[in-house]
């Protein structure tokens, strides 16, 4: 066992969190450094849990038992009528990155999360890790956890070279007030995890608690995500402010024209489920998120390692972006707690979290293929047609990571 030392955690959303509170219970003295100074938020965003998931969060000081989210017992998919074409048993437990977010936050001590804290560079040195910030402080520390998402300051120290690929579409989110919505809607998509799929596109979405984590039917919320192509030119065009400014990193909501969330409720009502058409509808805020991959070949440099969508990102199909990220974290501290020294630990984790985040990456590929805007190789092609199967898509999309280890192996 690695005697627990002093650790510097980069990026104080879900992944950093969940590390720092792992680090923490191993006895590691632990701060957290997020660059943005304002509260990390959300936007309504849901999560997909799996028994990993919630297995790490408990061990992580969330009480997984007190409203975490909306249980479902199975999911369904409707054609473009809004009859039910598809159904299978397959329950699940549905929540929200603002209510796993303040869960872990509450566990975190106040006074070791620093926001607004940008780090600028490390080095690797005899007595540790030296982490300089921009405003000129620095720190040294045993141990140094990247956890600060795609964009990644120390992804890009250790491999400059990996940057986001785009996938060729996007996903249109937001959420509706089930108490806003008809009855025929209500008694369709709560209670389950429902899909639309019309040509090249596809719908998803699922109860999440509302407002103060409230689950009691007429107070949830219905969470939707829509796939939809987009080619690199609209692409840009979309994350273009009106005064100019492009955003390559990602535009911020508030600044995207509003003709783009309009077209998406206009082409809503010719493309999806009159359920669905009535959910877009009622989204108060309608926002974009572009696709990408993006799969890092190395997890370590010295006394610092990678986590999370630092390390890996996979499309949201998987539904195992912030379960990934908590298997990181879990990884981490085990291999600390099991080798004799801080090398060896970290090798073991990265030949470990390469493979598993190389099998998550591949699956998502095969199941965006059909949303993508250009097919381009053979092996594409065929999984777009393979995931144009109602029941391939509803049992292999957002599961748990054994059920999808099994779907890889026995296609």
């Amino acid at each position: 066992m690695i005697t627990p030392g002093r650790a510097v955690v980069v990026g104080g959303s879900l992944g950093g969190l969940i590390a720092a509170n792992l680090l923490l219970r191993a006895g590691w003295d632990v701060e957290i450094h997020e660059r943005a100074a304002d509260p990390l938020a959300g936007r309504g965003a849901g999560i997909v849990t799996h028994p990993e998931l919630l297995e790490v969060l408990a061990c992580a000081g969330v009480d997984v038992s007190a409203g975490l989210g909306v249980h479902v017992p199975a999911r369904l998919a409707l054609g473009l009528d809004g009859a039910v074409i598809g159904e299978i048993p397959l329950p699940q437990l549905l929540t929200s990155w603002s209510s796993v977010f303040a869960k872990l936050r509450a566990a975190f001590p106040n006074d070791r999360y620093h926001a607004g804290s940008i780090v600028r560079e490390y080095e690797n040195r005899p007595d540790g890790v030296r982490v300089s910030f921009t405003d000129g402080t620095t720190q040294i520390a045993d141990l140094l956890v990247g956890a600060d998402g795609i964009r990644s300051t120390i992804r890009r120290s250790i491999r400059p070279d990996v940057e986001p690929q785009y996938a060729g579409y996007i996903a249109w989110r937001g959420t509706a007030d089930e108490a806003e919505l008809s009855a025929r809607t209500r008694d369709t998509l709560f209670d389950r995890f429902a899909f639309c799929l019309p040509p090249s596109e596809q719908m998803l979405g699922y109860p999440i608690a509302g407002d103060g984590d409230l689950v009691e039917a007429g107070r949830r919320r219905f969470n939707f995500v829509w796939y939809r192509p987009v080619d690199d030119a609209a692409l840009r065009a979309m994350m273009t402010a009106r005064d100019g400014r492009h955003y390559p990193d990602g535009i911020p909501p508030h600044l995207v024209e509003p003709q783009w969330p309009g077209q998406a409720r206009e082409d809503a009502l010719r493309l999806l489920a009159p359920q669905f058409v009535e959910v877009v509808q009622c989204a108060k805020h309608l926002f974009f998120q572009p696709i990408y991959d993006l799969a890092s070949p190395t997890l370590v440099d010295g006394r610092v390692v990678l986590l999370g969508d630092a390390a890996f990102v996979a499309r949201p199909h998987c539904g195992m972006g912030v379960t990934k990220a908590g298997g990181d974290a879990a990884a981490l501290v085990r291999v600390l707690a099991e080798e004799s020294t801080l090398p060896r630990a970290l090798a073991v984790y990265e030949v470990e979290r390469l493979a598993f985040g190389t099998l998550v990456l591949e699956h998502a590929r095969h199941l965006g293929a059909y949303m993508q805007a250009q097919v381009r190789t053979d092996e594409e092609r065929a999984m777009a047609e393979r995931y144009r199967d109602v029941d391939r898509i509803l049992r292999e999309t957002a599961v748990a990571s054994d059920v999808l280890v099994a779907a890889i192996q026995n296609p």
